[in-house]
């Protein structure tokens, strides 16, 4: 159930076009961007055969394609070889390069096909094209000798031989994340943490530092893929209702400098962590799982949205009925216009730029601290940092 609410979030999502069939080539489901492509509303598509998508002659071939397919187990074996065009529903043609896969999926053969449109990168080999014939006019205006109108075109030619590559390397690669994602997502990410941190250890004597700065964007990389599959998973759970409390008795205080070990390794160059301890004895009864969630998750986010240098300050404080936490951070904050929205799911502030994030993180703190019976709220300005404070009832 998990796995499968994670796939078909990153199907509705994906900026490539997903169309999966049966074995008789009817349509069974359509994604966000294949309905886009083709300029069909999902219900224009579904149950109708996928070949109103294509111009002829592959229109008429559809069916010998499906049946060749299913008895070769060739992939790619529609349009093998040769980029693929497809028919909107305007009637207007476009080329796009395609990839199939069989899935089993409840005793039924059910075929994924993965579509990439190449509508920009022929528009930009046409571009291309265009720009050699213009140099190759200024070449000769210019005089310029043959060996010289040789080297550029050469120039040229390997750099669109490389671009098209590295595309159909792209592709490949996630064609196979789709592919696997609903099961096996956990096992490449550890692989890719392991073999780098091998080649970072065989690469030390080395010593250099490109091979260092790579290592490092794989590894982050690989933490930011981990972080996304964590939330949809912790979102699945929490929207499924699979959440009960698990409360038990801790120091309170004890706990937090636990966490604050752990996250200091994520700390940014001077940055500081600063934890003002309670002198009460703080034993409380809470759901350490959900309640670490919670504090891991918003001080991440202090440690990610503040810059280096920078001092993120944890208290708590402790009533006879009430229990408080506050984190406190001096990042980028939060724009006022957009503090309405800020505990939504998939929802970023438009100041985060480039820093990484799904947007899932508040909503599923949000989620975890109404399951506690609590209240988390914020104050926050754009450049001026933000506090959360968490309020949860003592038992």
């Amino acid at each position: 159930m998990k796995n499968q609410a994670l796939l078909n979030a990153i199907i509705e999502n994906a900026i490539d076009g997903i169309i999966t069939i049966n074995d008789k080539g009817i349509v069974e489901t359509i994604n966000p961007s294949a309905c886009r492509l083709f300029l069909y509303a999902p219900n224009d598509v579904i149950g109708k055969n996928i070949s109103i998508l294509m111009p002829s002659p592959d229109r008429e071939k559809h069916n010998s394609y499906l049946e060749s397919y299913k008895s070769s187990g060739v992939p790619h074996i529609i349009g093998y070889g040769r980029d693929v065009l497809g028919r909107k529903k305007d009637g207007n043609i476009f080329p796009f390069r395609l990839g199939v896969s069989e899935v089993k999926f409840e005793n039924k053969r059910i075929f994924a096909g993965f579509i990439h449109d190449l509508s920009h990168q022929k528009e930009a080999e046409t571009r291309l094209m265009q720009y050699t014939q213009h140099l190759e006019e200024l070449v000769k205006d210019r005089t310029l000798t043959l060996n010289e109108t040789i080297e550029a075109l050469t120039n040229a030619k390997e750099e669109v031989s490389t671009t098209l590559e590295k595309e159909k390397e792209l592709h490949q690669i996630k064609s196979r994340l789709l592919s696997m994602a609903s099961h096996e997502f956990r096992t490449p990410l550890s692989t890719i943490q392991l073999s780098s941190s091998l080649i970072q250890r065989y690469a030390e004597e080395l010593n250099t530092p490109k091979i260092d700065d790579h290592i490092r964007k794989i590894k982050s990389a690989v933490a930011n893929l981990t972080v996304i599959l964590d939330d949809f998973l912790l979102l699945e759970k929490a929207e499924a209702n699979k959440i009960t409390l698990q409360i038990s008795c801790f120091d309170l205080q004890a706990f937090i400098k636990e966490i604050i070990g752990e996250l200091k390794l994520l700390t940014k160059k001077k940055q500081k962590i600063i934890n003002i301890p309670n002198s009460e004895i703080a034993l409380v009864k809470l759901d350490k799982n959900l309640l670490k969630n919670c504090i891991i998750n918003l001080m991440s986010n202090a440690i990610k949205y503040s810059g280096e240098e920078t001092e993120i300050e944890l208290w708590t404080t402790l009533d006879s009925d009430k229990i408080t936490i506050n984190i406190k951070d001096n990042g980028i904050g939060i724009p006022e216009e957009e503090h309405e929205h800020l505990f939504e799911a998939f929802f970023r502030a438009h100041n985060t730029g480039t820093i990484p994030g799904t947007g899932l993180g508040l909503h599923i703190v949000s989620r975890y601290v109404k399951i506690m019976n609590g209240t988390i709220s914020f104050k926050s300005a754009a450049n001026k940092g933000t506090l959360f404070t968490i309020e949860l009832p003592r038992l």
